[in-house]
């Protein structure tokens, strides 16, 4: 993508409103919010050493988006495969939806352009905060920047380690077959049929952008990532049982999100404020990030332009965060199959309601229903595990920084 707001850096440091760190899934959203919401007059800076790869994010969405223009694909039903045959989930009137992130970049410059940004290509590697301002330092110990905010979306390590860590690792082809192969209208969300880590979980994806052309990618929820030949034999054996032939691979994308109940501090100090992953904007069970994103996104922009400081809540409930921690340990001790959760949590709710929870969007009502439908004993082994670990955890804490006699 060629950027379409570039300038050098002024003599001396650049005086704006608010300094944005790093320019990529998070970044791109908050321009386009701004631009959206109606947000001007405000001094903005995007400071960004310039090299990003192309990937793909999926989300669920309703019957209109605001990215429907650049959408790859919309189904408005998924397959899951599991232990009970294949389910198809009816998710009107929501929709599990696609992009890639260059038409999300691209509109973000176009945004950009109309809110007066400027771009710096630094990398950022000091934010001072004085309580007033935050002086932005390049890798040089130069201060290029000073902001009234600074919104930081660059990746940070937690607070603490957590109870649990495993990832949400993947790889993915984009494939072109030479004769139609794929249904458009349908997606298959998860297929548990792949054959199960010691430690862990796995299945494949199927998201069909029309009859010749599909991202089939191949996921486990696990503490480690594969080596590429095993990333690629997965997908290899995958493509197979499905019986798929005559597929040319166009494209490659992998990666690894953190699934941890490790906290992330989403406000380091009075005038930074992180956003995406380092915000919390990752579910902690899932790996999803983006509808997260897009929420912290909005906030900020409605915040804004109400004349109030750039801080969003929350990305997701403290209980729905507690209940990501329970299933993690769940999983991570064996006490809970994740394909047997994840299918009996779709298959005996209303997948629309599961997809509210899975964005940090229902009541605690409706969330008991849910919490009904998984394993309730292991769950429970694994809640009393929690609080066991958790109060343990604070013991230890309160051991240390208690006051010697």
């Amino acid at each position: 993508m060629a950027l379409l707001f570039r300038t050098g850096r002024d003599n001396g440091a650049m005086d704006v409103d608010l300094a944005l760190i790093g320019f990529g899934g998070a970044t791109s959203l908050l321009l386009s919010a701004l631009d959206r919401h109606g947000v001007r007059g405000l001094r903005i800076a995007v400071v960004d050493p310039g090299e990003r790869g192309m990937r793909t994010w999926a989300f669920w969405t309703g019957s209109e988006d605001p990215l429907d223009a650049v959408l790859d694909a919309a189904w408005p039903r998924v397959d899951l495969h599991g232990r009970g045959g294949l389910r198809r989930l009816d998710l009107a009137p929501m929709r599990y939806a696609m992009v890639r992130s260059d038409p999300v970049y691209e509109l973000a410059a176009e945004a950009a352009q109309r809110l007066g940004v400027r771009f710096l290509e630094a990398s950022a590697q000091g934010l001072f905060d004085n309580g007033t301002g935050v002086s932005v330092h390049d890798s040089a110990g130069t201060e290029i920047v000073r902001a009234r905010w600074a919104l930081d979306s660059r990746p940070a390590a937690p607070v603490r380690a957590g109870r649990t860590f495993w990832l949400q690792h993947f790889r993915g082809w984009w494939v072109e077959a030479d004769h139609d192969a794929f249904d458009p209208a349908s997606a298959i969300l998860m297929d548990f049929r792949t054959p199960q880590p010691a430690r862990g979980v796995s299945f494949g994806y199927v998201l069909p952008t029309g009859p010749r052309h599909a991202l089939i990618e191949y996921t486990e929820f696990s503490p480690e990532r594969l080596s590429d030949s095993g990333y690629d034999s997965a997908l290899s054996a995958y493509i197979l049982m499905l019986g798929l032939k005559g597929l040319r691979v166009t494209r490659v994308e992998d990666g690894a999100i953190p699934m941890t109940d490790a906290p992330f501090l989403r406000r380091p100090s009075p005038r930074v404020v992180r956003l995406g992953t380092a915000g919390g904007a990752t579910r902690p069970s899932t790996g999803y990030t983006f509808s997260a994103m897009r929420r912290q996104a909005d906030q900020i922009a409605a915040a804004l332009l109400a004349g109030s400081d750039p801080v969003p809540a929350a990305p997701y409930p403290r209980r729905h965060l507690w209940m990501d921690s329970v299933a993690l340990r769940a999983w991570d001790r064996g006490l809970v199959a994740a394909p047997e959760f994840f299918e009996r949590l779709f298959t005996r709710n209303d997948p629309v309601r599961v997809l509210r929870f899975l964005d940090g969007l229902t009541s605690p009502a409706q969330e008991l229903a849910l919490m009904a439908s998984t394993p309730l004993l292991p769950m429970t082994r694994a809640a009393l595990g929690d609080l066991a670990a958790r109060t343990q955890r604070n013991r230890t804490v309160s051991a240390a920084i208690r006051p010697s006699r």
